[in-house]
């Protein structure tokens, strides 16, 4: 085969770390913008970004010449870097070191992007760690729970 081709959908979760401060909904918007441009840097296509006040979500291709975990980093670094200019309240800012990575079917993209634009109504009922778990249940992925909520 000369070419390499693919469409990886991805959902990813992530979480500010349990001692800095929490996104204010003031600069969310722009703060998902930022993340977004920080995905089509890394020649990758956002589609999705959203979340409350601890913790985001983003729906987007990966692409094939980056790997999940350098792509985070990236997507990390540079978005906290970011914010802590936008306003002294974020001098502490950062996110957790860990996150959830979680392949979609283009089947359920649509589904997988509502759930993410509907992020405030959802959490009115579930919490962040609550939902996490269901993910990681969802997915058959095995964790020690004295190790997942650590920063």
């Amino acid at each position: 085969m000369a070419q390499s081709l693919s469409q990886l959908f991805v959902h990813i979760i992530f979480h500010v770390k349990t001692t800095s401060v929490v996104i204010r909904e003031q600069e969310a918007d722009e703060l998902y913008a930022y993340i977004g441009s920080i995905i089509k840097d890394r020649q990758s296509i956002p589609i999705s970004i959203n979340g409350v006040g601890d913790h985001i979500h983003i729906l987007c291709i990966l692409s094939k010449n980056v790997a999940l975990a350098d792509f985070l980093e990236d997507v990390k670094k540079y978005s906290s870097r970011w914010i802590k200019t936008k306003d002294n309240y974020y001098k502490t800012f950062a996110w957790q070191g860990g996150y959830g990575g979680f392949s979609v079917s283009p089947s359920l993209c649509d589904k997988t992007k509502q759930y993410i634009q509907k992020q405030k109504e959802h959490h009115k009922k579930m919490t962040f760690q609550e939902e996490y778990l269901l993910f990681l249940k969802e997915y058959g992925i095995e964790y020690d729970e004295k190790y997942l909520w650590r920063d």
